[in-house]
């Protein structure tokens, strides 16, 4: 059986227990029994590869013990064993010894997962699936991730805190742009499900990991923040798929509720690769630990002022932001003078509305930026959907290919070369500052819509109100004299 019907057979076995209601609690359900075969596998992996290693999860409790048996547990033993040992002693795990990192991602993945299910015999054929993947095969499991990244895109949904997740082709094209190297400290501050670092580390593997030793600077330079439950534990296991041995570089935690001022050259970082929430609020509080000149409750514009404070010297960020950052005014204004002061905005690739349809229908923008010297000129590149299509959409979603004209014009590392076309142009900090820091710069290379002369259009629809006065008039005369008869 192949690992897409296997996902799919489980999710129809989800779908007959009564206790799991929806896709949010199907995945959730899935996530922690997949959590646990997965770190049990690369445990048995790691035990025989190191000689000093053992699992921070207790033999009783790991996966091999308790759900490998086809015959094992079922039926009300498993449901006991599961709400009444296993849960409570994963969320009180010890972290202690060498593998305290590893023991402290088990607690922080269970501390607020829950077993939703409630028949023994439908969870035991849904263990027995989940059995059938082998995650210390590598093609299973580069396989699975991709399954498992579907998944994830399923449950998109446009939140009320205007969390979206990322389509792949612009985590992709970001993270190629940005060029992640091992040893390089990689930030994600709102790291949703992980599809910026997994891109990240796909792309480091492809690109730039040659030895052992790369491998090792890769998995110690990154480091991620979640602070909802749900998407946290799907960034973990996302990452334990894609072979990171210690997964507490993702926090279960708000980088946002942590003081501004707090934030050192300790925590400086080379990358900054993210989606930030944008549309939503802060809770009261959270904006009075920023400096005076930059307070608001708007996350994005919060998140924006952290990023310029974080980068290292040198340091590059690729962020998606939404159009009212390059048009707004006030605490917007004063982040984009500090924004083009303290870093080179080299480009911005303006994005159609539709590319978070149907989760959202916004004006998105990829804003690339590196921090040390001050912006002269900003690149502007409109990405256009594909001709014959009038919008994206869950069907027609933005691919890779669709950004190959961006990548071709992008110029390299150097960005040499680049020349304005009818989709870029370039525009001055002179012009910015004229504009009283409006990034909000529209393609001049468009003709603008003819619309007619306005003395005209007011004529004509003067006319037309006239016309509907008349046939109002009408109309009421032919229904009094119906009525009349």
């Amino acid at each position: 059986m192949s690992v897409r019907t296997t996902v799919k057979s489980i999710q129809d076995i989800m779908r007959q227990d009564v206790g799991v209601d929806g896709d949010a609690q199907r995945l959730s359900q899935l996530c922690w029994m997949f959590f646990l075969k997965i770190i049990d596998d690369q445990d048995q992996e790691l035990e025989l590869t190191r000689d000093d290693y053992r699992s921070p999860i207790p033999s009783r409790f790991q996966w091999r013990t308790w759900a490998a048996d086809a015959e094992g547990l079922t039926g009300e033993h498993l449901l006991d064993f599961i709400n009444d040992d296993l849960f409570p002693s994963l969320k009180g795990l010890p972290a202690l010894g060498s593998n305290a990192n590893r023991a402290r991602v088990v607690r922080g993945v269970f501390e607020d997962a829950y077993n939703y299910m409630k028949s023994g015999q439908l969870m035991r054929q849904v263990i027995n699936r989940i059995n059938e993947v082998d995650f210390n095969d590598l093609a299973e499991r580069r396989h699975f991730g991709d399954i498992y990244e579907q998944l994830l895109n399923d449950l998109q949904s446009a939140g009320n805190a205007g969390e979206y997740y990322t389509p792949r082709a612009l985590t992709t094209f970001m993270a190629e742009r940005l060029d992640p190297k091992p040893g390089e400290i990689l930030l994600d501050p709102s790291c949703g499900t992980g599809g910026f670092l997994t891109c990240a580390i796909r792309y480091m593997r492809e690109r730039h990991v040659k030895t052992p030793e790369d491998e090792r600077w890769l998995q110690t330079g990154l480091r991620a923040v979640e602070k909802k439950q749900l998407p946290h534990m799907l960034c973990v296991t996302n990452l334990l798929l894609h072979g990171i041995e210690d997964p507490s570089c993702v926090r279960h935690d708000n980088t946002l509720a942590r003081p501004y001022v707090s934030y050192g050259p300790a925590d400086r970082v080379d990358i900054i690769l993210t989606n930030p929430p944008f549309g939503g609020r802060e809770e009261p509080g959270i904006e009075s630990s920023f400096p005076a000149h930059l307070r608001t409750r708007e996350t994005a514009d919060l998140f924006l002022a952290l990023f310029i404070r974080l980068l290292k010297p040198g340091g590059r960020a690729a962020v998606v932001l939404p159009d009212g950052t390059l048009f707004g005014e006030g605490v917007k204004t004063r982040l984009k003078e500090q924004l083009l002061e303290e870093c080179n905005l080299h480009t911005i690739v303006r994005l159609p509305n539709s590319v978070f349809k149907p989760y959202a229908s916004i004006g998105t923008n990829l804003l690339f930026f590196e921090k040390g010297e001050p912006t002269r000129e900003v690149w502007f590149y409109e990405h256009r959907v594909p001709e014959g299509q009038k919008a994206y959409s869950m069907t027609k979603p933005i691919r890779v290919e669709h950004l190959q004209g961006c990548v071709d014009w992008w110029g390299g590392s150097e960005r040499a070369g680049r020349e304005p076309t009818e989709v870029a142009w370039k525009v001055t900090l002179e012009e910015i500052k004229a504009r009283h820091y409006n990034l909000d710069v529209k393609n001049p290379h468009t003709v603008a819509d003819d619309h007619g002369d306005p003395e005209e259009l007011l004529a004509r629809l003067e006319q037309d109100e006239r016309t509907v006065g008349e046939l109002r008039e009408q109309l009421k005369a032919m229904l009094a004299e119906a009525l009349l008869r």
